[in-house]
């Protein structure tokens, strides 16, 4: 297994630097060239690798250090100036696909829980590919780039709200105490966010005075691990409280060591698993013709509900019509948070089997599409993809 697994390593690490390179000589972020790599590498096509759960590991603390860097590089008083927009675009971007995969549940006669559940899974947002693709454009800064970011967390939150609502109501009716329980158990791990963040601020600042830049380093990550612990442990994703201490540190004096340092740990090894792992979901097992239609237009639906509803928030704000379509399509991106619910889904008996593989290819597609056109909104020139 360890021989194995040192294999597996050598060619997911391989396979993305050469799609990478390959995709960006044709003006697409590197991102879709290692998420091709993976699933051209996986059970979907050649086989090579398959999934297994210490490459889940790896790509899990990926992730989790992707949002480390991306908070680290947001800008916190813009983000603060734009909470009310983010507010409104998240709920929106949370009730249209509720609205969308209900009525996608209902046309493919299913029941009105499992018309619900497919409307949760759809409105569960994965920014950690969009992130990347901003940073690698240098658009992570923008207006609309703040914006997609605060709204994915507030986005993320409201989702896990609704999830345990509905597992809530199916685990023995709309209890209040299990509603009430959430709700107050993400309120507090924000209040403990917010305690602990200042006085981890304070710390660094005090530290940085000393000229511990080089363990400050090593004591950002651990902040990072530490926070992604405690949103889990709330009950929220891991992701979130590792966004959270990247922002506490985003303004500290350290903040660009810490930033250059956890990017070259993520560049070099953990991020290319990550994106791998996602293409290594896809599968083509169980889909048949009701399953591909499905899954066509669960990303439809996908497409559509995120632009409709982000797109409507963001101009309900007075965004440039420009700039709500691309955080409509920021928010696009259906990744490990609705495979995690679509797998709830299975596991309790709400969701049929026959479309999870639907599912699944249908995120795995989000996934690749939302990078190509992420590009093209945010191009300043229009014809840019076109140039040779």
């Amino acid at each position: 297994m360890e021989a194995r697994l040192l294999l597996d390593l050598a060619l997911i690490l391989f396979a993305t630097k050469i799609f990478g390179i390959l995709t960006r000589r044709i003006h697409l972020p590197q991102v879709v060239g290692a998420l091709l790599s993976g699933i051209i590498l996986g059970p979907a096509l050649l086989g090579f690798v398959k999934p297994n759960e210490i490459i889940n590991m790896l790509a899990e603390l990926g992730v989790i250090i992707l949002m480390f860097t991306a908070g680290l590089e947001t800008d916190f008083m813009k983000l603060r100036e734009l909470l009310k927009p983010s507010v409104i675009i998240a709920a929106l971007g949370v009730a249209a696909p509720l609205a969308g995969g209900f009525a996608l549940g209902l046309f493919f006669g299913m029941g009105t829980l499992e018309s619900i559940f497919i409307g949760v899974i759809l409105s569960a947002t994965s920014v950690s590919i969009t992130v990347e693709v901003l940073r690698e454009m240098g658009k992570l800064g923008t207006k609309a780039g703040v914006t997609i970011l605060g709204a994915s967390a507030i986005d993320d939150v409201l989702s896990i709200i609704v999830l345990s609502v509905v597992i809530s109501g199916e685990s023995g009716g709309l209890s209040v105490v299990n509603i009430s329980m959430t709700l107050l158990m993400i309120l507090v791990f924000f209040i403990f966010a917010v305690i602990c963040g200042f006085a981890v601020f304070k710390l660094f600042e005090y530290l940085s005075g000393w000229g511990m830049r080089r363990r400050l380093s090593v004591f950002g990550l651990a902040f990072c691990f530490f926070m992604a612990f405690m949103a889990h442990f709330f009950g929220l994703e891991s992701i979130l409280g590792a966004y959270i201490a990247g922002l506490v540190l985003c303004h500290s004096k350290a903040e660009r060591y810490i930033e250059v340092k956890s990017e070259t740990l993520s560049f070099l090894f953990f991020a290319p698993i990550f994106f791998v792992s996602v293409g290594l979901k896809m599968s083509f097992d169980g889909l048949g013709k009701e399953g591909v239609i499905f899954a066509a237009l669960f990303f439809t639906a996908a497409v559509v509900t995120q632009l409709v509803g982000c797109g409507l928030g963001a101009k309900i704000n007075k965004y440039t019509t420009r700039d709500s379509i691309r955080i409509g399509i920021g928010m696009i991106t259906r990744g490990e948070v609705a495979i995690i619910s679509a797998t709830i889904g299975i596991d309790m008996g709400i969701v049929d089997l026959r479309y999870f593989s639907g599912i699944v290819m249908a995120i795995i597609v989000t996934t690749l599409a939302t990078p190509i056109l992420l590009k093209v909104v945010f191009s300043e020139n229009p014809n840019e993809l076109n140039k040779n």
